[in-house]
């Protein structure tokens, strides 16, 4: 089966691209919710930055078929970090958001897992075996 070619991979390359890249701007722009958690984590302003610029490659990588699975191991990484740096330091609520960064990472988490499991077979290093010996 084309994984590809079905509306789950495509919603999911989408809803990854449309909230890592909405994100894109309170980052880059400074706001105040960025900006506190970067604090938080001690780690204002270039953690922020860094985390920007990683999440624009991801995006760039996602909207490119080729480059789906390296784009959304970058995701991976990044959200992972992201809910575990909630977990331990922020909390899940972060000034009265009621946990939406939270979701939002959670979500973009498990699109990015099914997007490489869906691209599996695209990873070069990975060892193709056939079922018929």
């Amino acid at each position: 089966m084309k994984y590809y070619n079905t509306y789950l991979y495509q919603i999911s390359r989408v809803l990854a691209i449309v909230i890592l890249g909405q994100t894109l701007y309170f980052k880059y722009s400074g706001a105040e919710e960025s900006v506190f958690i970067f604090q938080t984590l001690n780690l204002e302003p270039w953690g922020r930055y860094g985390t920007a610029v990683l999440e624009t490659i991801a995006i760039v990588l996602i909207v490119f078929p080729k480059y789906v699975w390296i784009g959304a191991g970058i995701a991976i990484n990044l959200m992972f970090g992201a809910i575990l740096s909630h977990l331990v330091f922020l909390g899940v609520v972060v000034q009265g958001d009621g946990g939406l960064l939270f979701g939002l990472a959670f979500l973009v988490l498990l699109s990015s897992v099914y997007l490489v499991y869906c691209d599996f077979l695209k990873i070069p290093f990975i060892e193709r075996r056939s079922s018929a010996r």
